[in-house]
């Protein structure tokens, strides 16, 4: 599901076996599945860099934060008078604040020290938050000597933003609690106001190997074809920095997530448990908008050979462009 192979880079690619697929972890998995989503073996893709991020949660729901980071905004609850042994509890202390049973959220931001050394009198402190905008949070600092971890929540019908097609509007609800690294850049992309390049590239249906539904049939194949839209969320004349693995759960219908690092993404139209684990997923389609994903998996195709692999591309790629809804 990787990038269209070029000349240059043909002489380098590699053929790998699915024999492999009896691996679980999440990077191991992944080496196995490059044949599917990536032209180039030697992407960056497998070599991801270091890991910077805080706890998550165990028990099914993400708490996840960068860190390194401060984010700003007015506080509802005051650090000095309010700590935790973890970052995890300081996000489900936000959390809790922001059900969505009882109106808007009263939290949406926590900041978190949790270095001992580095935090000092500091350790365990836990500050609640509002931001004005959460869809551009406010940033006080970031760096090597920032002793803070950050994260930020969604509440109910918050956090969606919208690709727009000449097909229509997907709308995706993104996961910063599974995936804050992704959409951080992702709400980078909303403040450039336009995402030159960024466009769908690869169309591949359901076929007669899951129903509408996105259930596999039963001793069907798992492809060709493989139930994915495929494209590059990357603006011409922007830099890109690659993204950490992050939550890697398994892919469902209407899931969005990188292949590699990014900016490669895509969009299943079915659910891929045979995936394992193996891509950081950092947003969901609405499901009202999938009928757009298919319609997009209907264009013409032409065949194409990525890693020994069977692919389809479009004829003609459909520029998207990233904009929030609210």
């Amino acid at each position: 599901m990787g990038r269209r192979q070029n000349d240059s880079e043909s002489s380098r690619f590699i053929s790998l076996s699915f024999l492999l697929a009896g691996f679980i972890s999440c990077a191991l998995v992944y080496t196995v599945l490059s044949i599917v989503l990536n032209s180039n073996a030697n992407s960056e893709g497998s070599n991801l860099e270091p890991l910077t991020l805080a706890e998550e949660s165990n028990d099914g729901g993400c708490c996840r934060g960068i860190e390194k980071l401060e984010l700003w905004g007015a506080a509802v609850k005051w650090g000095s008078d309010h700590k935790f042994n973890s970052s995890k509890e300081c996000c489900q202390a936000c959390k809790a604040m922001c059900t969505g049973i009882d109106g808007p959220c009263l939290c949406d931001t926590w900041v978190f020290c949790g270095n001992k050394k580095a935090c000092g009198s500091k350790f365990g402190e836990c500050w609640l938050k509002k931001q004005k905008d959460i869809l551009a949070p406010d940033r006080q600092e970031a760096g090597n000597h920032v002793i803070w971890t950050s994260g930020i929540i969604f509440g109910k019908g918050e956090g969606i933003v919208g690709l727009e097609t000449e097909y229509g509007i997907l709308r995706i609800k993104l996961f910063p609690d599974c995936a804050p690294h992704s959409v951080a850049y992702i709400l980078e992309l909303l403040t450039l106001r336009h995402c030159a390049g960024c466009q769908f590239h690869r169309a591949e249906g359901r076929g007669q190997l899951w129903d509408s539904e996105g259930n596999h049939i039963e001793k069907a194949p798992f492809g060709p074809p493989f139930a994915i839209i495929q494209g590059t969320l990357e603006a011409q004349g922007t830099a890109f920095k690659k993204i950490p693995a992050e939550e890697c759960p398994y892919i469902r219908r209407g899931s969005v997530a990188w292949v590699g690092s990014g900016p490669e993404f895509f969009i299943s139209l079915a659910d891929h448990q045979e995936w394992k684990k193996a891509y950081t997923v950092f947003g969901s389609v609405l499901a009202e908008d999938m009928e757009v994903a298919e319609k997009i998996a209907r264009l013409p195709t032409e065949s194409d050979v990525w890693n020994n692999i069977n692919v389809s591309v479009l004829e003609k790629p459909v520029p998207l462009l990233i904009q929030r809804l609210d």
